[in-house]
């Protein structure tokens, strides 16, 4: 838990220099962060995406008239990009040069072996009985989008994009999240709640409400997937197979 939240504010505070605004952070652009953190990903690598991000964006400003960059979802691609080079330099490895996301660690290949290792790990999940219904059927439809990508690595179905791949795992890992929550004794989730708070507590000056509670979720939902054995399904993850 050491700078758990501190990894937080100090992307929040580094977005809004780079933006030269005071510019709060959406609920989504929490959830983003909280996806990074629990990926794995190192600060470092997060600040250095969000400058080449601003740096690129600069760059056409000077051009043309862009848009302004109002939320982390624009840095998500320099974020990837940036983690995968350091992880290359710690390495040695050589990183070819891509502007596409399929061949900057999305390939389709990947994303089948992804989603059905945790179709696999699901199923032997240690979860209530009641629960296991419902986890049998999220790992079927994992394997059910696996199925839609070819070994090729061409789409079957041309309307499953990245982006709405995303956020159809996230929707199947909130409907585990919830599972877990309803099973949770209520002893265990008061005590998980507790050390959130305790953990908060330095940091509640700073943020907005909507903020605290995304923190708090993020909290406990990483807690109950690791004390359960459950994978997260988010495509960031991938990196930790």
């Amino acid at each position: 838990m050491q700078n758990y939240f501190n990894y937080y504010t100090e992307i929040e505070e580094h977005f809004q220099r780079r933006r030269g605004t005071l510019l709060m952070l959406s609920t989504l652009d929490w959830s983003l962060i909280a996806t990074w953190q629990e990926a794995g990903f190192p600060l470092e690598a997060v600040l250095a995406g969000i400058d080449a991000t601003f740096d690129k964006y600069e760059a056409r400003r000077a051009k043309n008239r862009t848009r302004r960059i109002n939320g982390l979802a624009y840095c998500a691609q320099e974020v990837l990009r940036a983690v995968e080079d350091m992880h290359e330099a710690a390495t040695g490895a050589n990183r070819k040069q891509s502007s596409s996301p399929e061949e900057s660690g999305f390939e389709a290949a990947r994303i089948v072996s992804y989603l059905r290792t945790a179709a696999e790990q699901l199923l032997a999940a240690t979860i209530p009985t009641d629960a296991q219904a419902m986890f049998s059927d999220t790992a079927n439809r994992l394997a059910e989008l696996a199925g839609s990508l070819d070994s090729d690595g061409v789409e079957k179905d041309k309307s499953l994009s990245l982006e709405s791949l995303e956020q159809h795992l996230l929707v199947l890992e909130d409907q585990l999240f919830s599972t877990l929550q309803t099973f949770l004794p209520p002893e265990n989730l008061l005590i998980l709640r507790e050390q959130s708070a305790r953990e908060l507590a330095p940091y509640r000056s700073r943020l907005q409400t909507a903020q605290i509670r995304q923190i708090e979720q993020q909290f406990l939902r990483r807690c109950l997937f690791q004390q359960n054995n459950v994978p997260r399904l988010s495509l960031f993850y991938m990196g930790q197979q």
